[in-house]
């Protein structure tokens, strides 16, 4: 998924950077803006105990799927409703599965009758996030993995791997240039395939870990961990308005939208880290109360805070310093209203020997 700040093309920064500053005894690594869990993943892959946490939902599955699930899935209660599950290898029902659900026919549900030009065509705003045969499939997958859950026929850690599965692949096929805060006017050649459920990768490992869908400051009280690592936004934009439409996916909750983009409300989830004014104090009051022995944070040099801010808060806490790293600017920054000079940006990892 093409995704905001996503670290995907840092991590070898980070656990380079990381283990410079920690003892080898450390066990548990807290990721409290997971986003879509990158870093977590990778830390997960590395034998830690991972405390994943994101205000948005679609992120809380992401991250209950890819953090929190760590066995493999079985599927044994659905073989009531598809018997041939029973014959299929455990590795294998997971792609079973989501082939199954790649075959059911297209439904108009909320999505189509909303995000697709087919439903929207004499409505007061047309949209077009996804073709009208993507948007109803996306309808009738979403309903069919509720009416399991709801039968009681999947577990909860097979839904979240589902509803996972359903956003990765519908992202893949959506009518955008990156992110939802607007649609294409012509149907791209991606958007024009078929859409097919992928199933979403699963990390085995012996840890049970924790996710939470919180504001982080309330979870930075009540977790602790031997690492902490923050990831906020970094400018104004809000993560709810640019990944609304993942947001209404995994809800799937009949929101009341407006707008030409169908934006639904998002005043919950509204990120006090994007606000030049509240940003450091907030950031100063997450730190302190943080229970850690070492704090990372990820920060760019175009962030709402300057350095000076950030070695103070963090300095609060302990023994203070930072690795940087320059890489290429997102992709989506370049739009007809903002156009940057920088094509690149230096990535901080400040962190705090607690």
């Amino acid at each position: 998924m093409n995704y905001i700040g996503s670290k995907l093309s840092l991590l070898e920064f980070l656990e380079e950077s990381i283990n410079k500053v920690i003892d080898k005894d450390c066990e548990t690594f807290c990721d409290l803006f997971a986003g879509t869990g990158v870093v977590g993943r990778h830390f997960k892959k590395k034998g830690y105990k991972i405390i994943a946490n994101d205000i948005q939902y679609y992120s809380y599955v992401l991250n209950r799927h890819y953090i929190g699930n760590h066995k493999e899935l079985k599927f044994t209660k659905l073989i009531k409703e598809i018997p041939e599950l029973k014959n299929i290898k455990i590795s294998d029902k997971k792609t079973f599965v989501c082939n199954y659900l790649s075959e059911i026919k297209g439904e108009k549900g909320f999505i189509y009758n909303n995000y697709c030009i087919g439903g929207t065509k004499n409505k007061k705003e047309t949209r077009q996030y996804f073709s009208n045969e993507n948007g109803m499939k996306c309808d009738a997958i979403r309903k069919k993995i509720e009416k399991w859950k709801i039968k009681n026929l999947i577990s909860s850690d097979e839904y979240y791997f589902l509803i996972t599965s359903l956003l990765e692949s519908t992202d893949k096929y959506a009518n955008t240039a990156s992110v939802y805060g607007a649609f294409l006017k012509k149907l791209k050649k991606t958007a024009q395939n078929n859409l097919i459920l992928k199933p979403a990768q699963l990390i085995i490992n012996d840890h049970n870990h924790e996710v939470f869908n919180e504001d982080v400051n309330k979870v930075s009280e009540k977790v602790s961990g031997d690492i902490l690592y923050l990831d906020p936004p970094y400018n104004h934009r809000q993560y709810a308005t640019n990944y609304h439409l993942l947001e209404t996916i995994a809800k799937y909750d009949n929101p009341k939208i407006h707008g030409k983009t169908g934006l639904r409300d998002y005043q919950k989830e509204k990120s006090l880290y994007c606000s030049k004014v509240q940003v450091k104090e907030e950031f100063k009051n997450l730190i302190l109360k943080a229970k850690a022995r070492y704090i990372f944070l990820s920060y760019n040099n175009e962030g709402l805070m300057s350095l000076d801010d950030i070695k103070e808060v963090m300095s609060l806490k302990g023994k203070y310093g930072y690795f940087k790293k320059e890489y290429g600017r997102f992709k989506a920054d370049k739009t007809d209203n903002r156009k940057h000079k920088a094509t690149k940006t230096v990535e901080y990892l400040h962190y705090v020997v607690c």
